[in-house]
């Protein structure tokens, strides 16, 4: 497979009829099962399955923190954040995540060590950074790290001066996600986003001079986009040369977001200018020498996400594409977040009172998860296998666990989507945005299912 040609966008040889009958609402697949499976769990059923993690899986550690307050909510989000707080409820927060530290970390084994730190929110730039330096230190004096960890957090350029970014830079971070979302400031003015404080490539110019890795992050299918206005976004993104750009999809859902109510108000794209603007966006980029990595991830040719797909060796958690050698288990800290476990998952509360108040007992805040039968680890590590590296071998035993039909795969293969021989699905390279619906085939828990999910479109 010829992976330095991987395109991976629609082309105008796909008809619009396999379009039309494939983009139907199917799971992202960022985790099995989906989060919407989960159903209520006990702080003890997750002591049990932190304990049992030293000696399930890799031995490495990967730690979430989220950040949940922000300093103007954007109108497009569907993350749970909160307008930013009083001071003294965002220190007791901050208190808080070091005492769920503390109720964790005994509870690992010593010998291991950390390969990954996450911050995501909310804005997790709205603390100080000698309060996240705090939070990094908390776990680098408690686990040591692997060569070269990945120290990661995402940021909202909006508020941020120069010298806040020079202080990120020596609170031990390695990479900064930058969610700029589009350059231009009519689209950022509607869904309520502030455009960067500073200029972008002076913003570059502190973070290179410090040796650190950037990721820009755009959101296309916003009111006032065209295929035209993103493309002109993505060009001046290259200009920059970050290490990779991630150009998500917005997610519609009003019924669980209701400020999204005012971008239906303003006008949203319709389906087919929102494929055109991925369509247009992903050509320049790979004209450009990035590569695609996944459903949304592109990333320069030396990058090691492109080794790892190369070595079909693609992971992915909760906070993105990531190779083994960066990530394992994941336990996450703060109201909303969701520890992944070899055994299962565990979600904390999502409200930060309750949050608070749990901690202040000296209990950890878990509210709902899920433990993994063999069965549903199985089928967890064939979908991880194909949403990642797009193809996947089954064995006679696999076949058993997952929903295999050979008709419904020989007719996707009939359409274009895959190729298949009796054992190994292979997506066709165009076909790429449709890889949930191929691990939606093998999914058993999609029999007869009365979940709703997102279109892949």
């Amino acid at each position: 497979m010829q992976l330095e040609n991987f395109s991976f966008f629609l082309p105008e040889i796909m008809l619009e009829s396999i379009i039309e009958k494939y983009n139907v609402p199917v799971p992202r697949y960022t985790s099995y099962p989906p989060a919407n499976y989960f159903t209520e769990l006990s702080a003890g059923e997750y002591v049990d399955a932190v304990k049992e993690s030293n000696t399930l899986g890799d031995s490495k550690l990967s730690f979430y923190f989220h950040i949940p307050f922000c300093k103007q909510l954007c109108r497009y989000c569907a993350c749970n954040s909160y307008a930013m707080r009083k001071t003294e409820v965002v220190n007791d927060y901050i208190k808080a995540l070091h005492k769920e530290m503390d109720l964790v970390f005994p509870l690992l084994n010593k010998d291991r060590k950390t390969s990954q730190i996450h911050y995501g929110g909310g804005t997790p730039t709205i603390l100080d950074a000698e309060i996240l330096k705090e939070l990094n230190n908390h776990i680098i004096n408690n686990f040591p790290l692997t060569e070269n960890p990945e120290i990661a957090i995402e940021c909202h350029p909006g508020f941020l001066t120069l010298n806040d970014w020079e202080k990120l830079c020596n609170a031990g971070f390695t990479r900064f996600s930058i969610g700029i979302q589009d350059f231009n400031l009519k689209v950022l003015e509607t869904v309520a986003r502030k455009p960067s404080q500073e200029n972008i490539s002076d913003i570059f110019k502190v973070l290179r001079d410090n040796g650190k890795r950037i990721n820009l992050d755009f959101l296309f299918g916003l009111p006032y986009q065209t295929p035209e206005s993103f493309l002109n976004t993505i060009e001046k993104a290259v200009e920059l040369a970050p290490d990779r750009l991630v150009l998500f999809s917005y997610a519609h859902v009003p019924w669980l977001k209701k400020a999204q109510l005012y971008l239906e108000k303003a006008g949203l794209p319709e389906k087919n200018v929102k494929e055109e603007m991925f369509e247009k966006a992903s050509q320049f980029l790979i004209s450009a020498g990035y590569v695609r990595i996944g459903m949304d991830h592109f990333v320069k040719p030396d990058d090691e996400l492109f080794e790892a797909l190369k070595e079909g060796k693609l992971h992915r958690n909760f906070q993105g594409y990531c190779t083994r050698r960066t990530t394992a288990q994941v336990y996450a800290f703060g109201v909303t977040g969701i520890s992944q476990l070899e055994a299962g998952y565990a979600q904390n509360t999502k409200d930060i009172e309750e949050y608070l108040s749990i901690i202040s007992k000296d209990e950890l805040p878990i509210k709902k998860g899920l433990l993994l039968s063999k069965n549903q680890q199985t089928v967890r590590r064939i979908i991880d296998t194909l949403m990642c590296n797009y193809s996947v071998t089954l064995s006679d035993e696999d076949k058993k666990e997952v929903n295999f039909d050979t008709q419904k795969l020989l007719e996707m293969q009939e359409d274009g989507i895959i190729t298949f021989d009796g054992n190994t699905i292979k997506l066709v390279h165009e076909s790429s945005p449709f890889v949930r619906n191929v691990a939606a085939l093998l999914d058993p828990l999609m029999i007869n299912t009365t979940k709703s999910f997102s279109k892949p479109i």
